[in-house]
């Protein structure tokens, strides 16, 4: 017959708690290390960030910001100008005043097609685009003479390449020439005509295309401005107009802004859409790894506890090692390969360690049913939810409550000191007096 000890069952619980407070240990120095993984592929992904983005600037192109064109006539007229010299006496000269003259802008008729084409340095994806871009503007000479009237159109940046570039007034191309970051023509424009300015290029740039009306709040009459995306995921910057009207095509959207008489400080802009980084996903997939590593432990220590399946601190540090393996093998892999084969082939690596040992440790089926299972739901389930932004809370979350229900339904009829304790045999009968 087997009978508990309350000494047994002391010593036993003391067992127990040196074998829990092992696991701890192991805990605290397998999180020191992911920690240290983590910051390291931060440091190695944003200390190049600066000179890989001003190196993808410079062969692709910086964010753009389009202004509209300007049309411009100079007045000269001879003033008087009031001078004094040494000896306190007032001179008046007469002087030639030059000043600048603009014609309003009257209608805009203004097309941007962006295309998106991201580009990768190292560890991080850049949101890369193509823009062609097209615009007709009515200018109007509102006074009672021929002027000759200087129309320059802004270019959106200055680290950027122009191809296709098309300047043309009232349909016929005229003679235009570059100065500084401005293509300028100078045509005769009759007295109270109207001009139609046409411009177009095809350029390229990075991260955000714009549309300036002005630094100033701006006066826009009779706006129209369509743009194209080949890319689902929009999304506007601070502090600019939101479309007048949107439509969803088979690859984007097409946007439109109608405006015809507004007074705004706002301009129209588009963010591209970031594609998934490699290295931040990698780091912060890292610094999640004890979450993933205590239910794993959790979960493994209350079945082998109710099966009585005798582990060794030393078998869970090797599983901790197996789960680190994963996370230090993607680290090294998002160099040379894309984040979903490195994430696959680095799950696939720490599911063989993790199940060979067991099945060494434990048995076939304590190993690919209970451990594999545990490992593909909380270090490769969870950690694949950082894949899905935003969702990455949810996942863990509805995990954590499964868990919990799943364990309180095992436990729930155990009788934990019974379990915890140790069954020795009860003494032997003295021999009978004689």
């Amino acid at each position: 017959m087997l009978v508990f000890s309350p000494a047994a069952t002391s010593n036993q619980l003391m067992s127990t708690a040196k074998r829990v407070l092992a696991l701890v240990v192991i805990f605290i120095f397998a999180t020191v290390a992911w920690m240290i993984l983590g910051a390291t592929i931060f440091q190695r992904t944003y200390d190049q960030d600066s000179s890989l983005r001003s190196r993808v600037s410079s062969t692709w192109g910086s964010a753009q910001v389009q202004s509209p064109p300007s049309a411009s006539w100079e007045r000269v007229t001879q003033e008087q100008q009031e001078t004094e010299d040494n000896k306190g006496k007032v001179k008046t000269r007469l002087v030639t005043v030059r000043r600048m003259i603009y014609l309003p802008l009257e209608s805009t008729r203004a097309n941007a097609a962006l295309n998106l084409e991201h580009r990768q340095k190292g560890l991080l994806w850049y949101s890369t685009y193509k823009v062609n871009f097209a615009g007709e503007y009515a200018f109007r000479n509102d006074t009672a003479q021929d002027r000759d009237v200087t129309f320059s159109l802004p270019f959106p940046a200055e680290q950027a390449i122009y191809d296709n570039v098309v300047f043309s007034l009232d349909g016929a191309p005229v003679q235009f020439r570059n100065e500084g970051n401005s293509v300028l023509a100078t045509q005769r424009i009759g007295a109270r005509k109207t001009a139609v300015l046409k411009v177009g290029y095809a350029s390229q740039g990075m991260e955000r295309w714009s549309y300036k009306f002005s630094n100033e709040i701006a006066h826009v009459r009779d706006f129209q401005l369509t743009m194209l995306t080949n890319f689902k995921d929009i999304d506007f910057p601070d502090n600019t107009l939101s479309p007048s009207q949107k439509q969803e095509t088979s690859d984007g959207w097409k946007l439109d802004w109608n405006y015809k008489d507004l007074l705004t400080g706002y301009q129209i802009g588009m963010i591209m859409p970031e594609k998934l980084q490699p290295g931040p996903l990698a780091g912060r997939i890292s610094f999640f790894a004890p979450v993933s590593l205590f239910f794993f432990f959790f979960l493994v220590f209350i079945i082998t506890t109710i099966r009585r399946v005798d582990l060794h601190p030393m078998n869970y540090f090797f599983l901790a090692a197996a789960f680190f393996a994963f996370h230090l093998l993607m680290a090294y892999l998002v160099d040379h390969i894309s984040i979903h084969w490195a994430f696959a082939i680095s799950a696939i690596v720490s599911l063989a360690l993790v199940i060979s040992y067991m099945r060494l440790v434990a048995g076939p089926k304590f190993a690919f049913v209970e451990c594999g299972l545990a490992q593909l739901v909380y270090l490769v389930g969870f950690s694949y939810a950082f894949f899905f932004k935003g969702y990455t809370g949810l996942t863990v979350t509805i995990g954590s409550i499964l868990t919990l229900f799943v364990v309180m339904q095992m436990t729930g009829r155990i009788n934990w000191t019974e379990r915890f304790a140790r069954a020795v045999p009860a003494p032997a009968p003295l021999p009978p007096v004689r």
